[in-house]
């Protein structure tokens, strides 16, 4: 299929209520696999916690007809930025410019124009990356850790690791 324009593409959208929540949290569940994130919690922990954030400071919306949702996008907004959380495009819908069209709704009809807009993603996502610098975003944080030592495991000592002087 023939990607189209944002321009060109008529994109459905609504809010997601309580009925959506099992498809919210397996869609979310399919979103951790994909960009390869550590969060180990299964579609039931999912669900309740998206019923936690829809209870309280985030919006969902769904993107695509009632019968056939194809994506959707999770954020809150404070006085000063809209912070988008999530955005998943179903895997068979992929490579379509649903993603891109999807935003392009979010900016023009759901999002106050005159907010910062705000989205973290997984540096070793590289497509989403890519996609997110592709419609505007820029680079702003990078977030780097330690992970804590696992039982039996040996500390990594300081001067093993390569100073940056020596790389």
């Amino acid at each position: 299929m023939q990607p189209r324009s944002p321009t060109t593409m008529k994109m459905e959208y609504r809010f997601a209520t309580d009925s959506d929540l099992d498809l919210l949290a397996e869609w979310n569940h399919q979103l951790i696999r994909d960009e390869g994130h550590r969060n180990p919690m299964t579609v039931p922990e999912l669900r309740e916690r998206m019923r936690g954030w829809l209870g309280g400071e985030y919006k969902a919306v769904i993107f695509g007809p009632e019968a056939d949702p194809v994506a959707y996008a999770l954020y809150r907004e404070t006085a000063t930025e809209v912070y988008l959380r999530q955005l998943f495009v179903r895997r068979d819908r992929r490579r379509e410019g649903i993603g891109r069209a999807a935003m392009e709704v979010l900016r023009s009809q759901v999002w106050p124009r005159r907010k910062r807009l705000t989205v973290e993603v997984l540096t070793a996502n590289l497509r989403a990356v890519a996609f997110w610098r592709s419609i505007g975003y820029k680079d702003y944080c990078l977030t780097l850790e330690i992970m804590p030592e696992k039982d039996g495991e040996q500390p990594v000592a300081a001067d093993v690791l390569p100073r940056a002087a020596e790389r």
